[in-house]
């Protein structure tokens, strides 16, 4: 992938872009392989390659500029305001968006905010886009309510502009902090989720809902996630219970387990689990189960384990109290997908009762150091 604002050096957001793919793709296998060496996993898989461009349909634009020619991208290590509007990470209906938000932010008076006079009301513009229909969803993060009156006047004609935006909401974020959005949200359109499908699972996502950069290889992982469940299955008979931590808006739990088998998805936001719920009852799910609780603290009241435990932790992984009441628990199986290949040595080496059998790594992230991992781990006897 050529871009020219790395090849400029105004944004070195894609810190291995100046390595051939190929050679990325060895570097993290390499990495990951060394890293889980003293668990001696017995299988450690090919990694699965991402597309090389124009693969995130999620991006996170720093409001900067002014209301007459606003810019929306980065502050550099050099102070430089950089627009990345054309970023070739994005698909190529983002560009045509960004430039309509610009056009929408001089109309409607959202004067970009300055970090150190703490003026200024437009933080941030996020937007999102569903693989499967190709709509998006469209957030503004203000400071304040000043100016939720002016996009809800002139959001018609962004509306008319932009056909396809299914989604739009402001959330307000008051705080003079590196924060990129706060609790309160306010949905202006008609529609508040928006519907992807990743291996014919129909998944919601709302405002705050979180998901996957990349939906191709989300739909990877939880495909393989699914295929291994499935294999061990026919192998060691059926799981009558399944739980899936970390289970945001339900990707892998209704991937893995089918209509008739018992699923409890536990997930902090209850917007996701809304959207969970809405997925299962459309699959035909009769025994399901999501609830907003906290992870650790569910496991940490549980008594019986599933036959099958499924954790997708956030990058600070389980941590040593939920690996403990893991290895209380005791279930058979675990799928430990992780964003964080060092926090998943550290709870691998927490989990003394488990055998890693299985290593894939997914390249998430690709032209950075980043990847997402799937482990299968079993109980040992």
């Amino acid at each position: 992938m050529y871009c020219t604002h790395f090849d400029a050096k105004r944004c070195v957001s894609c810190h291995w872009l100046d390595r051939p793919y190929p050679e990325q793709l060895l570097l993290k296998q390499q990495q990951l392989t060394a890293l889980l060496a003293p668990f001696a996993p017995l299988e450690v898989l090919p990694a699965v390659a991402s597309s090389e461009q124009g693969f995130r349909h999620k991006a996170k634009m720093v409001a900067l500029g002014s209301l007459a020619k606003p810019v929306l991208g980065i502050i550099n290590s050099q102070g430089e305001t950089v627009d990345l509007s054309d970023c070739p990470l994005y698909p190529a209906a983002f560009q045509r968006v960004f430039n309509l938000c610009k056009a929408f932010i001089s109309r409607a008076g959202l004067t970009p905010y300055h970090i150190e006079s703490r003026r200024g009301e437009l933080k941030f513009i996020l937007l999102s886009q569903s693989l499967h229909s190709g709509r998006f969803m469209l957030r503004f993060v203000l400071r304040s309510k000043n100016c939720l009156a002016s996009i809800q006047k002139h959001l018609p004609w962004l509306l008319q502009q932009l056909p396809e935006l299914e989604v739009c909401s402001v959330n307000l974020q008051p705080k003079p902090a590196a924060i990129l959005e706060g609790e309160e949200e306010f949905v202006l359109t008609e529609h508040s989720v928006l519907a992807e499908q990743l291996n014919a699972v129909p998944l919601y996502l709302q405002p705050q809902s979180f998901f996957q950069t990349q939906p191709v290889m989300a739909a990877s992982l939880y495909q393989t996630a699914a295929d291994w469940a499935a294999k061990l299955q026919l192998q060691h008979g059926r799981f009558a219970a399944i739980w899936d931590l970390f289970c945001g808006v339900g990707g892998f739990g209704l991937h893995v387990a089918n209509p008739a088998q018992q699923l409890t998805g536990i997930e902090i936001a209850p917007a996701a689990i809304a959207s969970a719920t809405r997925s299962a009852a459309e699959l035909g799910f009769t025994d399901v189960k999501f609830q907003a609780l906290d992870s650790a603290a569910f496991a940490q009241a549980a008594a019986t384990p599933p036959d099958l435990l499924v954790v997708n932790p956030p990058r600070r992984g389980l941590g040593l109290g939920l690996c403990q009441d893991i290895q209380r628990l005791a279930p058979e199986w675990l799928l430990y997908s992780s964003c964080n290949a060092d926090s998943l040595a550290q709870d691998l080496a927490r989990l003394s009762q488990y055998r890693l059998i299985k290593v894939q790594l997914f390249d998430m992230f690709a032209h950075s150091s980043h990847y997402e991992v799937l482990t299968l781990l079993a109980k040992q006897a």
